[in-house]
């Protein structure tokens, strides 16, 4: 099936996709706030750049969207258009993120994926974060 957006519309949807601070990501800070946890964002100095670290617990937490991270969920969809790229494309992400895992743990941290589709609700979020930290 042909794309239904130009190459420019969809290069310039594809450019709009944000990396950090999205929906998911901000209602997991939320709850994590809300239960009296505090934590730094973003740290450049871990492998991974995580979303959310607490240094004196050395735990970590990456908020994944399901397409981008290729969770096993219906928005986790292989797109028809060019999709030799995106294959490729999303193999990489897979891959990078298992190396990222890898390495925090070799460094001691603890770490803790929430999917996209995991945080649509509040209280599945404040389950796994009580579980964790």
């Amino acid at each position: 099936m042909a794309d239904k957006l130009s190459q420019a519309d969809r290069s310039r949807l594809m450019g709009r996709v944000r990396s950090k601070n999205t929906k998911p990501e901000m209602a997991v800070r939320q709850c994590a706030h809300r239960l009296g946890h505090r934590y730094r964002l973003h740290r450049r100095d871990l492998p991974g750049n995580p979303d959310l670290v607490f240094p004196a617990k050395r735990k970590v937490i990456f908020v994944h969207g399901c397409f981008w991270h290729r969770h096993d969920c219906k928005r986790a969809t292989l797109p028809q258009s060019n999709a030799s790229f995106w294959e490729a494309k999303l193999q990489r992400n897979v891959e990078r993120d298992g190396q990222a895992v890898a390495d925090l743990q070799r460094g001691g941290w603890s770490v803790l994926v929430i999917w996209e589709c995991e945080a649509r609700r509040e209280e599945d979020i404040v389950r796994q974060l009580q579980a964790f930290l």
